[in-house]
């Protein structure tokens, strides 16, 4: 039997289309939106864990070696720290062997 597909029709099936495509596109920005957030917030919490392992190996250094090191060069060479400098950007400042640095780690 044949069905003559009228005006109204064809407006109901643009509506249609247009509704999914509107429901599409929303659940694509969702699902980017999610994954930049879990993306930066892993990003943060490795620059919190960098932080903290560089502290850790200057109290080991100093535990060692009876002072806090100067450089963050020496816990790399001798403390076998490992830093990816491509993905942070490290500020180590010691102001006397006695004293702890100042460790500042930011995610580039």
């Amino acid at each position: 039997m044949y069905h003559e597909i009228t005006a109204k029709d064809k407006r109901r099936r643009r509506r249609r289309i247009a509704v999914a495509l509107a429901l599409l596109a929303a659940l694509a920005l969702i699902i980017v939106g999610v994954t930049h957030n879990a993306r930066m917030s892993a990003r943060e919490q490795g620059a919190v864990a960098l932080r903290q392992s560089i502290m850790d190996a200057a109290v080991r250094c100093c535990a060692v070696e009876g002072s806090y090191p100067l450089s963050l060069s020496h816990l790399e060479n001798v403390y076998g720290l490992r830093i990816n400098h491509h993905d942070y950007v490290v500020t180590y400042e010691a102001y006397a062997t006695n004293m702890a640095p100042s460790v500042v780690v930011v995610p580039r």
